[in-house]
């Protein structure tokens, strides 16, 4: 997976810090300065184990009486600055297979690299005392679709940073070949030198313009760009965007989801990926 959300966590941060009364005071902290109480901590980096080559007849370690997607609790507080983080960090199980496990390294590793990320900075520019109720932050998921070895995840990040106006919210979302151990580009679903992006982009832009949102204010955020279309997962309903607040839309009107059924891309799916839209 590209993760994109730098940027849009950047804008996020500054445009919901530039809003509040308050200015907080610049001041450096020592990483391990302020944790009171950590559950669960983060791991340091894990380099995945290489994945044999394997021949088309080797099994799957996916299957739906073997596997289930469970959830890792975490939590962590500290008093100066004052924070709390917490999360549900899903990993498979039901097999140790290196697929499964090395896709459960990659499901923790983004969800610490975000915890990472936000932390990071609450340590070096939070206010030591609080102007509120202190800094936030909270990860859940959601399985949005699994067909044979594909699995569709899609974290949902809230956080808070003290003095802000408002909370701010982004998404993150993993599309996973289990068999082959691998993440599935978006590209991948299409067929070769299909104008895939454009088919996409002139469909969400139809749905978004018909709400009530001021979608045509932030029309360039659903433009055919790779960059806008980082946020996918596929369901049951077809091809899911997440759109994050900001993108296609004022803060108030909330992050957009749009939902393209298999029928309105069936003359650009790639045939090697049919059945993963197949009984939409």
């Amino acid at each position: 997976m590209k993760n994109k959300n730098y940027f849009v966590w950047i804008l996020l941060l500054l445009t919901t810090f530039a809003c509040s009364l308050m200015t907080p005071p610049t001041t450096q902290v020592p990483a391990s300065a302020g944790v009171t109480e950590v559950v669960s901590q983060p791991q340091a980096a894990v380099t995945f184990t290489p994945i044999p080559t394997f021949t088309a007849a080797a099994p799957s370690p996916q299957s739906s009486e073997t596997l289930s997607l469970n959830a890792e609790p975490f939590s962590e507080k500290g008093d100066a600055p004052p924070y709390t983080f917490t999360a549900q960090i899903p990993y498979l199980q039901g097999s140790d297979d290196i697929r499964v496990t090395n896709f459960n390294t990659l499901l923790r590793q983004i969800a610490e690299k975000e915890i990472s990320i936000f932390r990071d900075s609450i340590l070096t520019i939070a206010p030591l005392d609080p102007i509120n109720a202190g800094s936030s932050f909270d990860l859940q998921y959601t399985l949005v679709g699994q067909k044979q070895d594909y699995w569709g995840i899609k974290y949902d990040i809230s956080l808070y940073f003290d003095g802000s106006a408002h909370p701010s919210h982004y998404s993150v979302t993993i599309n996973y070949n289990l068999d082959q151990g691998r993440e599935i580009p978006l590209a991948e679903l299409f067929s070769p030198d299909s104008n895939y992006l454009q088919v996409i982009s002139d469909f969400c832009k139809a749905e978004l313009s018909a709400r009530d949102i001021g979608f045509d204010g932030f029309a360039v955020g659903a433009d055919p760009l790779p960059e806008n279309y980082t946020r996918w997962n596929i369901s049951k309903e077809g091809l899911v965007i997440t759109f994050d607040e900001y993108q296609v839309a004022p803060y108030a009107a909330g992050p957009q989801v749009v939902v393209i059924p298999a029928s309105a891309l069936q003359s650009i799916i790639n045939p090697d990926r049919s059945l993963l839209f197949s009984g939409q």
